[in-house]
């Protein structure tokens, strides 16, 4: 089968991980990427894959560099005719990548590099002794080319509602999700215990994870002093962990690039499709909390763009911010959940540096592709289990242009949970979390409630004796009582 020369292939991918005691001379994230980007060409064989580059894409981070890309090629002697900044958004490098991937099909460009670092680990150490830290902003530069959409969270309702941070919204459903399994709270949590003590079995053999010390499911469920509840029924081995430094590169050429420079065919591993979709851009407007429908939809495309079954994977890496999101993610895939799910060990044990985590499950698949070949499925998420994108890669070139789809044409139908700003009176709870202070004490329990006429609502308790109540027995089904300043009673 002839290999179409424009055919996107991945010749090189590289991570990074710092673990520097002393933040006076921890790397900035632009030194991380650096090293990243020149691992990565290594990784290629050494072929001038740098010096060479059409366009570098990189991921929002914390940082304030206005041009991270231009500043990079600075460095390695690179003169991109784009370089291109990502939105704040846990999907954007699949996203990124996607799109670099595509105008390489269409003869756009012949090579591309995505990049993405945080040093968010040696800036809180420096701030924590009061010590300076290293700051290379070049704000001189003109900003790099937005790439995707801006990242809201919250509409002013929900957002005075208190549904505004992922530590209380996953676990709120994770308890949709329990309740749709007719689990008790018991049994959710044990079974909790056991996807997340496979993540971290992955996570031990990782050299680039930032937790690598075994935990048993038990461990992983057990509130303790060091592993607090943070979000019930999450312990902190359940959330996600930015505090690292980390980055990683992946290094894209055209198969006739590829051949030019001399990179060798066995380092080639091939993007065999991607997509993308919005679930409803507000939570609140989820039609079910425990679903994700434009998730199973953009699965679907990007699998059957790559002509493979997803029975057929050999290896998958599903976003893993928190259980809930894992578990939306492989029931509409319809991917069993005793497989491995993850080729770096999640969020939590591997570690995220903010929105880059997929950045680092791409390289990381594309090593275990090199390793055990066969097809790969990543997939990165945004918002609540709100903005996905997905990318196949597989050993061996797929015969058909590469294709990115974008599903969002396809779901205008779907349905919307109205919403009612205004209400108050009786209604029935639909979901739940516990939120927990540094001391191991609840605060307060978000609620999500519906009304009798089906819409969604949202209110808050800190009734002590209601919350207790809430972390032993199911309060999802009962009648509450909201009143006009969003306070649940029961």
């Amino acid at each position: 089968m002839a290999l179409d020369p424009r055919s996107p292939v991945i010749v090189g991918a590289a991570q990074v991980t710092d673990r520097v005691d002393d933040p006076t001379v921890a790397r900035s994230s632009l030194d991380l990427m650096e090293e990243a980007l020149r691992s990565a060409e290594t990784d290629a064989g050494g072929a001038e894959a740098v010096q060479h580059l059409n366009a570098i894409g990189v991921v929002g981070g914390l940082w304030r560099y206005t041009d991270p890309g231009r500043q990079l090629a600075a460095r390695v002697g690179a003169d991109p005719k784009v370089t291109l900044l990502t939105s704040w958004s846990g999907h954007s490098p699949q996203m990124l990548l996607n799109h670099l991937a595509a105008r390489i099909q269409a003869g756009d460009i012949e090579s591309a590099a995505v990049l993405g670092g945080e040093t968010n680990r040696s800036r809180r150490m420096a701030r924590t002794r009061g010590l300076e830290y290293r700051r290379d902003y070049d704000t001189t530069l003109a900003p790099a080319e937005p790439f995707g959409d801006p990242l809201v969270m919250a509409t002013d309702h929900e957002e005075e509602r208190g549904v505004d941070a992922p530590v209380s919204i996953y676990p709120l459903l994770d308890s949709a999700i329990r309740y749709s399994r007719g689990e008790t709270i018991a049994e959710h949590r044990s079974r909790l215990g056991v996807l997340w003590a496979g993540f971290n079995r992955v996570a031990v053999n990782n050299p680039h994870a930032a937790v690598r010390t075994p935990m048993t499911a038990k461990r992983i469920v057990t509130p303790t002093d060091a592993n607090r509840l943070v979000g019930a029924p999450y312990t902190v081995a359940m959330n996600a962990h930015n505090n690292v430094d980390q980055a990683s590169a992946v290094l894209l050429m055209s198969a006739e690039r590829a051949s030019a420079a001399g990179v060798p065919r066995d380092r080639w591993v091939f993007p065999m499709s991607g997509s993308s979709g919005l679930d409803t851009e507000w939570i609140s407007e989820r039609w079910e909390l425990h679903r994700a429908p434009v998730l199973a939809l953009a699965g679907e495309r990007v699998l059957e763009a790559a002509d493979v079954d997803v029975d057929d994977l050999a290896h998958v890496d599903l976003y893993s911010c928190f259980p809930s999101a894992v578990q939306i993610s492989a029931t509409e895939l319809g991917i069993d959940q005793d497989r491995t799910l993850t080729v770096t060990g999640g969020l939590t044990f591997a570690g995220a540096p903010y929105n880059n985590y997929s950045g680092q499950a791409i390289a990381a698949m594309v090593d275990r592709i090199r390793e055990q070949p066969g097809m790969g499925l990543v997939h990165a998420n945004g918002g609540y289990v709100t903005k996905h994108a997905f990318g196949v890669y597989g050993d061996r070139p797929h015969g058909e242009p590469y294709r990115n789809l974008d599903v969002n044409d396809e779901t205008r139908s779907l349905p919307k949970r109205p919403t009612d700003p205004s209400f108050s009176g009786k209604a029935t709870i639909e979901a739940y979390s516990v939120l927990h202070g540094r001391e191991g004490v609840p605060t307060h329990a978000l609620v999500a409630l519906r009304t009798g006429a089906d819409a969604r609502v949202w209110g808050t308790t800190r009734d002590s004796t209601l919350m207790g109540a809430m972390l032993i027995e199911e309060h999802i089904g009962r009648i509450a009582e909201l009143s006009p300043d969003g306070v649940v009673s029961v």
